[in-house]
């Protein structure tokens, strides 16, 4: 399985505008900037689409997690927060904190947990970043 992106730039850093685009075309010449990632502007930017990508693999892994413990759940909802800051290497993602809160029918406190640490360990964006960037759990059922 193969999946694409692209990055156009134009321009100097502080200055320049870019756009991204993805296979899907769920992102099509989405904006982004000097601004859009230092500071509030408006568009996206890399560790935007990352805490998106990391809460999806997450919440997708944990619903796989649950049915192989015979659990359905009625509903997975899940927060990704990238620390993106200066360190002494230049800037880095340093840590990325998973919020979910889930409604699951019989799941025992324990069996939820298992599978949620299950989840964070296994899913492919974790992965990516193991060894490099902290990343923690808040899971909690509802």
């Amino acid at each position: 399985m193969l999946r694409t992106a692209s990055a156009v730039w134009r321009g100097g850093l502080k200055g320049g505008k870019g756009a991204v685009s993805t296979q899907s075309g769920v992102l099509r010449d989405t904006q982004y900037s000097f601004s859009t990632r230092f500071e509030s502007g408006i568009g996206t930017n890399p560790e935007e689409l990352i805490a998106a990508a990391h809460a999806g693999c997450f919440t997708m892994a944990l619903s796989a997690q649950l049915g192989e413990a015979n659990l359905t759940p009625d509903s997975l909802e899940t927060t990704a927060e990238v620390k993106f800051e200066k360190t002494d290497d230049g800037f880095a993602i340093t840590a990325i904190h998973l919020t979910t809160r889930a409604r699951v029918p019989g799941a025992s406190e324990s069996a939820f947990e298992t599978a949620a640490q299950n989840a964070k360990n296994g899913c492919p964006i974790s992965k990516l970043f193991k060894g490099n960037t902290q990343i923690t759990l808040d899971a909690k059922l509802i």
